[in-house]
């Protein structure tokens, strides 16, 4: 499932494109293989009877069902996200059949917090929380190479802020109240 070049403007460039780490691939990878595993095993060990044959399309049936809602189902929705860098906004994408994205400008960008856990430091993943002016955040979890991600992330923002100016800088200042004394009497 490829990113569509079609939701960026003509001018736009893609500069970085991921998907969530391949650690979240582990789980649902290895439900298929003890699916295969146990119906393998069961056709092995039960004799060829009618008995037999119904208990192999009974852990069969309970397979394949975890196989589809444990194994297949996540990998295609980790397939399916994308958290794609362009040189004007970030975009997130997910969904299998019904797609949701999601396109943060990065002149709105006002913080992005990293955080690892001790197992995303020895993946060298973590979580990505990106918050934008009006209280709008989003998390990009599992990550890969978060650090990195991250100062590509600070160099994009500084580099749009160039570019572009920034907001509060084009704003004029407030003419200042005149001080006087106020005589009122």
């Amino acid at each position: 499932m490829a990113f569509p070049d079609e939701v960026l403007t003509d001018e736009e460039e893609v500069v970085l494109h991921l998907h969530p780490h391949a650690r979240a691939a582990v789980r649902p990878i290895l439900v298929l293989l003890v699916a295969l595993a146990a119906v393998l095993g069961v056709w092995i060990m039960l004799p060829p009877t009618t008995g037999g044959l119904i208990g192999v399309c009974l852990v069969g049936a309970v397979a394949l069902f975890m196989a589809v809602t444990r194994g297949v189902w996540p990998l295609l929705v980790w397939r399916g996200t994308h958290y794609v860098f362009t040189d004007e906004r970030i975009l997130l994408q997910d969904g299998v059949i019904a797609r949701e994205r999601r396109d943060l400008p990065l002149n709105r960008v006002n913080d992005h917090v990293m955080s690892q856990s001790l197992l995303d430091r020895m993946l060298g993943s973590g979580t990505l929380r990106i918050d934008s002016i009006g209280d709008q955040s989003a998390v990009l979890v599992a990550v890969p190479h978060v650090q990195q991600v991250q100062t590509l992330l600070y160099q994009l923002i500084e580099t749009d802020r160039e570019l572009h100016g920034d907001d509060e800088d084009d704003e004029q200042p407030e003419p200042e109240p005149v001080r006087g004394r106020d005589r009122r009497r």
